[in-house]
């Protein structure tokens, strides 16, 4: 089963999902719209990303993640 990771931090106001473990050699790269793609150095595929000014709804307490699953064909 896979794992995602969530972390939302409400004082630096990101919210940022890893579908793989985060690694020390990842890089970023913006693209545009308040969102950065984390990429593994090595194969260049994307193991997560980040979004920018995220504020949660007011008096919310909870982060809602939905997700469709499906194999990596795309089928």
């Amino acid at each position: 089963m896979a794992h995602i990771r969530v972390i939302h931090d409400p004082v630096g106001e990101t919210l940022t999902i890893y579908f793989s473990e985060p690694q020390a050699d990842q890089v970023c790269e913006e693209t545009g719209e308040g969102v950065i793609l984390i990429k593994d150095r090595r194969s260049g595929e994307v193991i997560g990303f980040e979004r920018l000014y995220f504020k949660a709804p007011p008096g919310s307490q909870t982060v809602t993640v939905e997700t469709l699953a499906g194999d990596k064909s795309g089928g």
